[in-house]
């Protein structure tokens, strides 16, 4: 075989890599881990199973012997070993001898099932994977076994995409990027141009109803933010940067890695940049609570954009987070490049991130600050478009009604937090492993994240066609005040002839362990509406300056739009301009949240696991305040103090320093309050309301004898 292009590694990168086997280097160790598992792995006897349920052991043992696969090729021209090379043929001429001869598998998702899995997905993963494998020993093969592999295994893969799931591979979603990622590949190492090129530019060849740059150019904004979010965004990293990389060996000219003012690294940086200190990604639509920059995904990228991007050093800090490379010629240089700059934790610093494919369909802001120590506190304001449009694909489904959403993170844990998706994931026995009722009934709907909800319904009705049509904007991102740092946005008819804005601050001062947060929700209406100021969290309760008349019999909150889910646990009163103190231990630290709200009303104690007689939820607390009005306010200040220690027994500053607030103005001017602490110390804080404040005006804090 005298026509063999590199795909991924070249014969000169593979013995550069080689050099590492033995070094005392990240790609080293990382290179003597996937040996290890490789050889323990072929070590077991071959398998190759029939048909399964998602999340079965063939499922399992499908997705093992693709990557091992791919691992086999990859470890073979590194390190020549016949032994991974003969293990990879085995189980691509395996797989050759049955694929032709099964029929689809038996599907209980919306998904189309492929012949080994339960979804196409599935496939299109398996084929991208083991072809790259196939790539590596190539060489060493004899013309009938190509023929074999090519012709009774590739391309009836390929086949059946491009033609019985037709639908699936030409969509833009993120299924779509493995899709069209496998057969641009596949077709690479077949010297198949025809395929590279729907895979690029989509069966019609418009780059516009199907295809590789019409996904670049459709589910990123030009920021880089991922129309699903980061969990999707993620996801959708892997084979979006392995197409890339293949295209630039092999069509150079097409300059990937510039298309659109270099989009692939603006969305490589734009999931660093909003994911907590700890690594986490944010729950922002249907999402994990358990994904993070670990992910393949993320670790492919900071290799590449290290290498092809410039050897920008938040790449190296990134790696040294991850503690991983992709082994290529793209993880050696970062690799090189750790042995001279310390582990540092990158600060990516506050920003927003545009939404929409051209960026003007509301953003995601952030908020980030660094104290001496190096401890990140962040917030993140959310208020861009839903995250399901139909108008794109059906499939496009996974958007939850949270507009003017709020996380925090300190002390090492997140703080008020996003409950995220509600599946079991491969877990067949919890409703096929697939997403479960509660995911609709709660976890998408208003109430189950951090902002208000008007009359107990969930923003746009809770349905996604008419959520497509709204998105919030900016009323002003400010970080540049000796104070402190803000952002503040807007929602319009999230619920008919509603107007809600949410000012949030990050106040950086001396009195404080953390910096503090202020948090004021201003509502206006014409007509008279429930308003509920939701926040979820985790930790148990500690103290209330107001008394809790516990429920006798445990209900349901309500009855729909997510309060079905709700136990409505213990209720407090709050007076017309007073204020209510709650407080409770999570972790190392305590939180405490004093709130007023203009009408006075109820603080209502909840959580989660109402109504779910598959007890398919997580039981979380919850926290809302209730008030009745039309023009309202919701102003609240959360802070983090002191620390607690079971094991040695030490308690320190349980009770914060904000005693109470006062709202002393309230108006589309103005909004100033009097933050009561301790030592009779009283801060006072302004918000512009103003349209269009000016830069230095948007807001101020100052103490006040």
């Amino acid at each position: 075989m005298t026509d063999w292009l590199p795909l991924f590694i070249s014969h000169d990168e593979a013995q550069q890599l080689r050099t590492q086997l033995d070094a005392d280097s990240l790609i080293g160790r990382v290179l003597r881990r996937q040996i290890s598992e490789l050889e323990t792995y072929i070590a077991q006897p071959v398998e190759i199973p029939g048909q399964g349920e998602a999340g079965g052991p063939e499922h399992a043992r499908h997705k093992q012997n693709y990557h091992y696969i791919n691992l086999a090729g990859r470890l073979f021209m590194i390190c020549g070993y016949q032994a991974y090379r003969d293990f990879a043929l085995t189980l691509l001429k395996g797989y050759a001898a049955i694929y032709p001869w099964l029929a689809s598998n038996i599907s209980k998702d919306s998904n189309a099932p492929g012949r080994l899995f339960h979804q196409t997905l599935n496939e299109n993963m398996w084929l991208l994977y083991a072809v790259e494998g196939y790539h590596c020993i190539a060489p060493t093969l004899s013309a009938d076994e190509r023929s074999l592999i090519e012709s009774q295994l590739f391309r009836v893969m390929v086949n059946d995409a491009l033609t019985h799931h037709a639908k699936d591979f030409d969509i833009v979603h993120n299924h779509g990027v493995w899709s069209v990622a496998a057969a641009a590949v596949c077709g690479y190492v077949m010297g198949d141009q025809k395929l590279v090129n729907y895979a690029l530019y989509g069966l019609n060849g418009d780059s516009e109803s199907g295809g590789f740059f019409a996904q670049l150019s459709q589910l990123f904004s030009p920021d880089g933010y991922y129309i699903e979010g980061p969990y999707y965004q993620r996801f959708a990293l892997r084979p979006m940067l392995l197409l890339a990389e293949a295209m630039h060996r092999r069509q150079p000219e097409l300059q990937i890695y510039q298309f659109r003012g270099q989009i692939i690294r603006k969305t490589c940086e734009a999931l660093m940049q909003t994911a907590f200190p700890d690594g986490t990604l944010p729950a922002l639509n249907d999402a994990s609570k358990s994904i993070n920059i670990l992910d393949d995904g993320a670790v492919v990228a900071a290799s590449v954009c290290f290498h092809r991007y410039g050897h920008h050093s938040q790449w190296i800090a990134t790696a040294w987070q991850q503690s991983n490379v992709w082994v290529s010629a793209a993880g050696l240089a970062l690799s090189v490049a750790m042995q001279y700059q310390p582990a540092t934790q990158h600060n990516w610093g506050s920003l927003t991130l545009s939404d929409g494919p051209d960026g003007d369909q509301g953003e995601l802001a952030i908020l980030r600050h660094e104290d001496e120590s190096g401890d990140m506190s962040m917030a993140l304001m959310w208020y861009g478009q839903h995250g399901s449009i139909p108008r794109l694909h059906s499939a496009l489904n996974h958007g939850h009604f949270d507009g003017l959403h709020l996380s925090l993170f300190n002390n090492g844990r997140e703080s008020l937090r996003d409950y995220g998706f509600g599946r079991w994931v491969n877990v067949e026995p919890k409703f096929g492993g697939r997403y479960i009722p509660e995911n609709n009934s709660y976890c998408k709907q208003t109430v189950a994240h951090n902002t208000v909800v008007v009359d107990e319904q969930s923003q746009n009705h809770g349905q996604s066609g008419e959520a497509e049509k709204r998105w919030g904007e900016r009323h002003f991102f400010a970080v540049n005040n000796p104070v402190g740092q803000g952002m503040s946005a807007r929602l319009h008819d999230y619920y008919p002839g509603v107007v809600m804005q949410r000012t949030v601050l990050m106040l950086n001062l001396s009195e404080f362990e953390q910096p503090l947060l202020v948090d004021v929700f201003r509502i206006s209406s014409e007509l008279v509406h429930h308003y509920d100021y939701c926040l979820h969290h985790l930790g148990q309760f500690v103290r209330s300056d107001v008394p809790l008349h516990l429920a006798e019999t445990l209900k349901p909150l309500g009855t729909e739009h997510g309060y079905q889910h709700l136990w409505d646990c213990a209720r407090a009163g709050v007076t017309a301009g007073g204020s209510v103190l709650f407080s409770w231990l999570d972790g190392h630290s305590y939180t405490t949240l004093v709130s007023t709200m203009s009408e006075g009303g109820e603080l209502i104690v909840a959580r989660s696991g109402a109504s779910d007689p598959h007890f398919n939820l997580r039981n979380e607390p919850a926290l809302l305040l209730r008030q009745q009005g039309a023009d309202v306010l919701f102003a609240s200040v959360i802070e983090s103090h002191g620390f607690f220690d079971e094991a040695t027994e030490i308690s320190r500053d349980a009770r914060g320093k904000v005693v109470r607030i006062d709202v002393l103005s309230h108006s589309a001017e103005q909004t100033e309050l009097a933050i009561h602490c301790t030592e009779k110390r009283i801060l006072r804080v302004a918000i512009n309301n103003l349209d269009a404040p000016e830069a230095g005006t948007e807001f101020c804090a100052a103490w006040h004898a």
